[in-house]
């Protein structure tokens, strides 16, 4: 990349609803595949409704920024609120949920860029086909499975 192509977020495409969206800054094709940058925000009393996966080519880290996100990482609850980091090394099966009565805004960096965009277009694109019914599991593993995201086994009931 030339430094004459240098811009203020090259990516800037937001991907989601109101509950629920990302706002890509930096993607891989504007960081050589070094990083990945957007940012994360959460509607207040929000679970998540994909499983708990892992990332195993990514380190994936969390700024808070507003509110407050809880991050289940390997089993143990871990409140991000403003101006606090979480570091999910690869490998760590996690997931969030916005389990506060604020809105949340989080800043997640993933290195190197092994998400993108394109993850989030599918995934969203499977929860608005399922039109507030429960989402197809089988096609919700197999995209998550080819862009890089491990989905763990469900917890025992």
């Amino acid at each position: 990349m030339s430094v004459m192509n240098l811009q203020v977020n090259p990516a800037d495409e937001t991907i989601g609803d109101k509950g629920l969206s990302v706002h890509f800054l930096v993607t891989g094709d504007s960081s050589n595949g070094s990083i990945a940058t957007f940012e994360l925000k959460v509607a207040s009393g929000l679970r998540l409704l994909a499983p708990a996966h892992s990332h195993d080519h990514c380190e994936e880290t969390i700024y808070g920024i507003d509110g407050v996100l809880t991050w289940t990482v390997d089993g143990k609850a871990i409140e991000v609120g403003p101006g606090e980091a979480l570091c999910i090394p690869r490998g760590a099966v996690h997931r969030f949920d916005n389990n506060g009565s604020m809105d949340a805004k989080a800043l997640c960096v993933v290195t190197p860029a092994a998400i993108g965009p394109d993850y989030f277009r599918e995934i969203f694109a499977m929860f608005y086909a399922a039109a507030g019914g429960p989402p197809d599991k089988a096609r919700m593993m197999d995209i998550m499975r080819r862009h890089g995201l491990t989905p763990a086994a469900p917890p025992p009931t």
